[in-house]
């Protein structure tokens, strides 16, 4: 039996998909591998740019308001939209300070979109396929920083992990009902927030510590994307994908 990532007849939901970084890329790559897509973000305003984008190259597309902190938020798109065939749990916040001076209001900000996020929409999404009797793929976006020590960003590290745990957890429990769980895991990304910082000159010393010595493209996450959302993937699940340059063999 052979499998293509075509996704044509497949529906994508793609939290976190307001800003020019993963999200919005996530709904390009899907949405011309044929899946319909529906794009989320706290405010739906900014989401409008991106759906007329995807339908101009030929998509269909949708736009949806949905915090993911907010169980009942996230029944509402569900309510509304139905099953989703895939979805990639990718909205995510940080906060970067030294550990000393971290808040109670920095964690519970964190850890409530990076981690309750994905367990509220991870087990909607579950529940919908269930009682549609479908089968599904969930991709939760981690990160390297959940798997090795960063400063500065404690919280955000520590939901990642998490995520990547939980990653686990649903995939044992679901793969029964046909949904596999895995996890991307990017590693140092150049987007409009990360710019400035790596071109400084302490930005360029983490560059030469990746062993590729360079930052990644946007691109290059698209093969583990289309991987995991078709059914190229059948066998693969509570898989985490690190897409990393190599950082990750590095010692710290």
């Amino acid at each position: 039996m052979s499998f293509t990532t075509d996704l044509s007849g497949k529906k994508a939901l793609i939290t976190g998909a307001s800003s020019a970084g993963f999200g919005r890329f996530f709904a390009q790559q899907l949405s011309a591998a044929g899946a319909d897509v529906v794009v989320a973000s706290r405010r739906i305003d900014p989401l409008k740019s991106l759906v007329a984008e995807l339908e101009g190259a030929g998509g269909k597309a949708d736009a949806v308001a949905l915090d993911v902190t907010s169980t009942e938020s996230v029944a509402a798109a569900f309510k509304a939209h139905g099953a989703f065939d895939i979805v990639v749990n990718n909205a995510g916040v940080s906060v970067a300070k030294p550990f000393l001076e971290q808040t109670d209001e920095d964690y519970d900000f964190v850890v409530d979109t990076n981690l309750k996020g994905v367990w509220n929409v991870g087990q909607a999404a579950a529940k919908a396929l269930v009682a549609e009797g479908k089968p599904g793929s969930i991709i939760n976006i981690a990160s390297i920083t959940g798997l090795r020590q960063v400063n500065t960003i404690t919280p955000y590290a520590v939901s990642k992990a998490a995520v990547i745990q939980l990653t686990k957890q649903m995939a044992l429990e679901l793969a029964r009902y046909k949904i596999r769980v895995n996890a991307i895991a990017p590693g140092y990304f150049e987007s409009d927030l990360t710019r400035e910082l790596f071109e400084s000159e302490a930005g360029q010393a983490m560059i030469k510590r990746i062993p590729m010595r360079r930052l990644g493209d946007y691109e290059s996450l698209s093969g583990p994307l289309l991987l995991l959302a078709s059914d190229a993937s059948s066998y693969m699940t509570g898989s985490v994908i690190a897409v990393d340059g190599g950082h990750l063999l590095n010692s710290l």
